[in-house]
């Protein structure tokens, strides 16, 4: 029983020492890295995956209109309407994208007007229905007659020569992405009024 007690008064120092110095040796944390972070609220504003840069890949549809000193406006609507990572998923993807000429055309006052935060979901809806998924070129659009749009509606083909339309606009050129397929068109596609 004395060899026991004994053994205690060797044993309990040791592991107060082993305590001791196992805390002290804690790393320690740097709480200003965090706070920077969290305090930053423009890096806060762009989440998701359209913000990751990819240098090494075929750029996506995002990365194509971006890209674009065509496309501007475009890219100008889709940021107002919070819909870039709906334009860098793994797709396939087809978006027939109207050129600022294309925006220009609209009466007078109805860009700036879209863009104004209380019109978000319609100039969302606008946007959606230049969107359909699959990765066709012009030519394989000539054998289609209707599209449906990510907004839920349908759009037009016609075949006009060698030309073709959807909803009106022209295919005036097209860009393969990582995501599918850009289509430059000449018009603004609006949607079927309900």
């Amino acid at each position: 029983m004395k060899a026991i007690f004994q053994l205690k008064f060797l044993i309990y120092p040791l592991l107060l020492l082993f305590f001791v110095v196992g805390c002290k040796n804690e790393p320690k944390t740097d709480n200003s890295t965090v706070s920077e972070v969290t305090n930053d609220t423009e890096a806060n504003k762009e989440k998701g995956q359209a913000f990751i840069e990819d240098d090494g890949s075929t750029p996506n549809v995002l990365q194509i209109a971006i890209g674009s000193p065509d496309h501007t406006t475009l890219v100008a609507a889709v940021q107002a309407a919070n819909l870039e990572n709906a334009l860098v998923n793994a797709g396939p993807l087809m978006v027939f994208a109207p050129t600022n000429a294309a925006f220009d055309a609209l009466p007078a006052g109805t860009v700036e007007n879209l863009l104004k935060p209380e019109n978000k979901d319609a100039l969302a809806n606008i946007l959606k229905h230049h969107v359909t998924a699959g990765n066709y070129s012009k030519d394989f659009l000539k054998r289609f007659k209707k599209l449906g749009q990510a907004n839920d509606q349908n759009t037009t083909i016609e075949v006009k020569g060698d030309d073709v339309y959807v909803g009106g606009a022209k295919i005036i050129a097209s860009v393969p992405a990582g995501n599918g397929i850009v289509h430059v068109v000449d018009k603004v596609i609006l949607p079927p009024s309900e």
